[in-house]
C-alpha cells in the first residue's frame, strides 16, 4: 500500500495519463474501424448506383437495337416469305453493330425461328419475356442460357400486329465484371442459384478462384440492397447483394464487396503515431510529476506539524510558512482557525443540545435527562412520566404554506408548551413536528390533567399574517416503571400511544400493552388490505337516508365492509387509517365509487331512483385527480351527477382549505352534491362552510344520541336552523329510537338515517327492505337540484313556522 503522498501523487498523475492514453488509443482504434466501415458503406453505395446505371444503360442500347431490327422493312419481307438467309444476314448484322452475344427471331408460338449462333428449331427459354412484352411492348432482364448470364431485350415485330418477337442479349462474363471493377473499385461477381442447389453458382466473378468461397458464404436469401460481412477477422469482407430476377425456383444475383482489412489500414498510421506520442507523454509526466509532488508535499509536511500542535492544545505558536498560492492561503486560514477554535467549541457543545429553531432541548439533552431522571426515580423512589406529542395537521401547513409557515407554527407551538410547564419540567423538540415532555414526581391524574391543558392550548388557531392554521396535536403518554423501565422502552411506549391517540383521534392516550398487540394487528391488516380487494373480500353496505318531510326513503349511504376471511368482519376504523396513511385510500375510494355509481344506475333502471353518498377522506380532497376520476365513472355507467352525493368531513377540507376550495368547486361544476359530513365534531364554522359549494349539512351522531340534554337538543335545533338559512340540507345521522327521530322532525330536520330506520345493508338485502319497510315507498325518481331546492324552502317555511 502506498502511503507517502509524495509517491501517491507521482503514481496518480502517471497512471492517470496512462489511463487517457489507452482511453485515446482505443477510441481511436473504435473510430478508425467505424470510419472504416463507413466507408465501405458508402462505396458500396457509389458502386450499387453505377452497377445499376450501367445495366441500365445496357438495357436501352439492346432495347433500341431490337426496336431497330423490328422496324426493319426488309427483315418483316423476309420473315413474311420465310426467307431464312436474309432473317439471318439482317439478324448477324445488327447483333454486331452493338457487338450483342445474342440475336435471336423468335415466332409467335415461342419457337426460335433465326438464330445468329445458328441454333434454330428449338423453343425459347423464356417464355415469361414475352408474355411481358406482349403486355408492355417490350421487355429485359437478366437470365441464364447453358450456364452463362445473358442480359436480354425482346421487343416485338409489327405489321401492324406481332408477326416474331427479336431477342437481344449480351453475355456476362468475367470480361464484363473486370469492366465494373475498374469503375467501381469494387469486387464484383454474378450468382444464380436454383431451388434445388444447395450453394450458389458462379456466372462471373473478379475474384477468381475465391469467388467459390464466396459462393459458399452467401446466406440463401440475402437481403436486397443490404450490407453483409462474410469471413473471419482478419479476412473479413462486407459485401452488397443486388438481386436482379427470381423466376420460380431460380435467382440471379449480384454481388458487390470490399475488404474491411483493406480500409482499415488506411488508418492504421494514425493510430501507430498516436502511440508514439503516448510513449513520449508517459515520460515527460514522470518527470513533472515528481517535481510537481515535491513542491506540494515539503509545505504540506510544515503545516502537518503545525496542526499536530493545534491538536495537542497548542494554540500559541503561529504557522510560519510565506508563501502567495493556496497552500500560503491554507497557512493563513491555519492560524485564523487556531485563534477561533476555543470559541467555536463552546458554540458546537451549545448547538448540540439545543434545538436551534425553537431554543428548547434537542432529542440528545432530552435522552440525557431522562437517563438522569430514571436513575433519580430509581433512587428515591419518585415517579416519572414522558409524553410524546405530534401535531396532526403539521404537514399540509409545510406542503401547502412553505417551511417558513411551517416554522412559525414550530416556534409558537414551543412558546405554548412553555408558558403551561413548571420550570422544572423538560420540554424538547425531537424532530419535525414532534415534542416531548418530561415531568417528574406527578401522579397520573396530573400528568393526564396537563396533556388536557396542552390540547386545548393547540385547539386555539394559530395566527401567520391575519390567517388562521388549525394544526391540532396528539399525545402519547407512558409512565415510569410501568410503561418502561429504560429511557428507550419509555420513549417507544410513549410514542405507540401517540399513534394510538393520532388514530383514534382522542386527543390523549396512556399506553396500554395491548397496543403492541393490535399495532401487530395493524401492520398485518395494511398488508392484507392490497390482496383484498384483488381477492373479493370488500362489500359496499347502504344505509337508507329517509326524508322527514315525505317518510320515505330519498337516498342511501354507501360503507364500504372487510369480511376477512379469517378475522371476520374488519371494522373500517382498524385499516382505513393506514389506507390513509400509506396512499392506498386512493385505490379504496376509487373502487367503493365505481360500485356506488355502478349500483345507483342499476336500481334506476329498476325504477328506483335513489340518491347514493359516498365518503371522501381528507386524503382523496387532496388528490386534484377526483373529478376527473368521477366524471369518467359517471360517464362510463351512464349516471346523472346529481345521483350522486360526497361527504366530505370538516377535517378533510380543513387541513388545506385552499386546495379543498378548488376541488369542491370542481365537483360541483360537474353537478355532483356535496356534504359536510360529521359536523359539530371539528373546527370549523358555518360561515366558512357558507363559502363552500356544498348543498347538505350532517349533524354527527355524538348530538344526536344525547338530544336528551337540552343543552345539546337547543345545539342540534340551532344547527339545523342555521344550516337551513344558509340555503342547506340537513341530515341527522344515529338516530336509534323514535323520541330521537319525533325530536328531528320537529325541529325541521331534512333527512335523518341510523339504526331505528335501518342497518346497513347489501344492495340485494336493501331492495328487499324497499318492499317490506315502512320507510321503502321510494319516489319514481329524485328530484333535481333545482326542484329539490324549491320544495326545501316550502318544507322549511312550515317547519320554522311549527317552531
Amino acid at each position: 500500500m502506498i502511503r507517502r503522498l509524495r509517491t501517491r501523487i507521482i503514481v496518480f498523475v502517471v497512471a492517470l495519463l496512462a489511463v487517457v492514453q489507452v482511453v485515446a488509443y482505443a477510441v481511436v482504434s473504435s473510430a478508425n474501424s467505424i470510419n472504416a466501415r463507413e466507408k465501405i458503406d458508402a462505396e458500396l453505395a457509389v458502386g450499387e448506383r453505377v452497377f445499376a446505371r450501367l445495366l441500365e444503360q445496357n438495357r436501352e442500347r439492346l432495347t433500341q437495337t431490337a426496336r431497330v431490327m423490328a422496324a426493319d422493312y426488309a427483315l418483316r419481307e423476309a420473315i413474311a416469305s420465310d426467307d431464312q438467309d436474309t432473317i439471318a444476314s439482317v439478324l448477324t448484322n445488327h447483333g454486331r453493330r452493338i457487338r450483342a452475344d445474342m440475336t435471336l427471331l423468335v415466332s409467335l408460338d415461342h419457337r426460335v425461328i433465326a438464330d445468329a449462333g445458328d441454333r434454330r428449331g428449338r423453343a425459347f427459354e423464356f417464355p415469361q419475356l414475352i408474355e411481358r412484352a406482349a403486355d408492355e411492348g417490350g421487355a429485359s432482364s437478366i437470365e441464364i442460357v447453358n450456364g452463362r448470364a445473358y442480359q436480354l431485350a425482346v421487343v416485338p415485330v409489327l405489321a401492324p400486329s406481332p408477326m416474331a418477337w427479336i431477342a437481344v442479349g449480351y453475355v456476362i462474363d468475367d470480361k464484363v465484371v473486370s469492366e465494373l471493377q475498374q469503375l467501381t473499385s469494387l469486387q464484383v461477381s454474378f450468382l444464380d442459384r436454383h431451388e434445388r442447389d444447395a450453394q450458389w453458382r458462379v456466372l462471373a466473378s473478379t475474384l477468381g478462384t475465391s469467388a467459390t468461397a464466396l459462393a459458399a458464404e452467401l446466406p440463401a436469401l440475402p437481403s436486397a440492397a443490404l450490407v453483409h460481412s462474410i469471413g473471419s477477422d482478419d479476412d473479413e469482407q462486407q459485401l452488397r447483394v443486388i438481386t436482379f430476377e427470381e423466376h420460380g425456383d431460380r435467382a440471379v444475383v449480384a454481388v458487390l464487396q470490399r475488404s474491411v482489412a483493406t480500409a482499415v489500414a488506411a488508418f492504421n498510421q494514425l493510430q501507430r503515431t498516436l502511440a508514439a506520442l503516448g510513449v513520449i507523454s508517459t515520460l515527460l509526466s514522470i518527470g513533472g510529476a515528481v517535481a510537481i509532488a515535491l513542491s506540494i508535499t515539503r509545505p504540506i509536511t510544515q503545516l502537518t506539524k503545525a496542526a499536530a500542535r493545534i491538536q495537542d492544545g497548542d494554540y500559541s505558536k503561529p504557522v510560519q510558512l510565506s508563501r502567495s498560492d493556496e497552500i500560503g492561503a491554507l497557512a493563513h486560514s491555519l492560524n485564523h482557525m487556531r485563534e477561533g477554535i476555543a470559541e467555536r467549541e463552546k458554540e458546537i457543545l451549545r448547538l448540540a443540545y439545543r434545538d436551534t429553531l425553537t431554543s428548547l432541548p434537542n432529542r440528545a439533552l432530552f435522552h440525557d435527562r431522562l437517563e438522569h431522571a430514571i436513575e433519580n426515580a430509581n433512587r428515591t423512589g419518585r415517579t416519572l412520566s414522558v409524553l410524546i406529542m405530534d401535531l396532526d395537521r403539521f404537514k399540509y401547513v409545510n406542503d401547502s404554506l412553505g417551511h417558513g409557515v411551517g416554522d412559525h407554527v414550530l416556534r409558537e407551538v414551543a412558546l405554548r408548551l412553555s408558558g403551561l410547564l413548571r420550570q422544572a419540567d423538560t420540554i424538547a423538540r425531537l424532530g419535525g413536528d414532534e415534542f416531548a415532555i418530561l415531568l417528574e414526581n406527578v401522579d397520573e391524574r396530573y400528568v393526564t390533567k396537563v396533556a388536557l391543558k396542552i390540547q386545548h392550548a393547540l385547539e386555539q388557531p394559530i395566527r401567520y399574517e391575519d390567517q388562521p392554521l388549525d394544526v391540532g396535536s396528539s399525545i402519547g403518554i407512558a409512565h415510569f416503571p410501568e410503561h418502561g423501565e429504560n429511557s428507550s422502552k419509555l420513549l417507544r411506549n410513549a410514542d405507540i400511544a401517540m399513534y394510538v391517540a393520532k388514530r383514534n383521534k382522542s386527543g390523549h392516550a396512556v399506553y396500554d400493552a395491548s397496543y403492541d398487540t393490535h399495532q401487530q394487528q395493524h401492520l398485518s391488516l395494511l398488508s392484507e388490505i392490497r390482496q383484498a380487494l384483488e381477492g373479493k373480500q370488500l362489500r359496499v353496505y347502504y344505509q337508507p337516508k329517509i326524508g322527514l318531510g315525505s317518510s320515505m326513503i330519498e337516498g342511501v349511504e354507501a360503507l364500504l365492509r372487510w369480511e376477512h376471511p379469517r378475522r371476520g368482519f374488519v371494522p373500517p376504523g382498524d385499516f382505513i387509517p393506514f389506507a390513509e396513511h400509506t396512499g392506498y385510500i386512493k385505490t379504496l375510494t376509487r373502487w367503493v365509487l365505481e360500485q356506488a355509481i355502478q349500483q345507483c344506475e342499476q336500481w334506476r333502471a329498476q325504477g328506483l331512483s335513489l340518491r347514493v353518498s359516498v365518503n371522501i377522506s381528507a386524503r382523496d380532497l387532496l388528490n386534484r385527480e377526483l373529478p376527473d376520476l368521477i366524471e369518467k365513472l359517471l360517464d362510463r355507467y351512464g349516471t346523472p351527477a346529481w345521483l350522486l352525493c360526497l361527504e366530505i368531513t370538516e377535517s378533510g377540507f380543513m387541513e388545506d382549505p385552499a386546495h379543498s376550495q378548488r376541488v369542491l368547486e370542481r365537483l360541483h361544476d360537474l353537478g355532483v352534491q356535496l356534504s359536510i359530513d360529521d359536523y359539530g365534531t371539528g373546527y370549523s364554522s358555518l360561515s366558512y362552510i357558507a363559502r363552500l359549494p356544498v348543498q347538505e349539512l350532517k349533524i354527527d351522531r355524538s348530538f344526536i344520541k344525547q338530544m336528551n340534554d337540552a343543552t345539546t337538543a337547543t345545539i342540534v335545533r340551532s344547527t339545523i336552523d342555521l344550516g337551513h338559512s344558509l340555503g342547506l340540507k340537513v341530515v341527522a345521522e344515529g338516530v336509534e329510537d323514535e323520541v330521537d327521530l319525533r325530536t328531528l322532525r320537529l325541529f325541521g330536520c331534512d333527512q335523518a338515517q341510523g339504526y331505528f330506520m335501518s342497518r346497513p345493508i347489501p344492495a340485494k338485502e336493501l331492495e328487499e327492505w324497499l318492499r317490506h319497510s315502512p320507510w321503502g315507498t321510494t319516489p319514481k325518481r329524485v328530484m333535481s337540484p333545482e326542484e329539490t331546492s324549491s320544495k326545501i324552502t316550502v318544507l322549511r317555511t312550515g317547519s320554522l313556522r311549527k317552531i
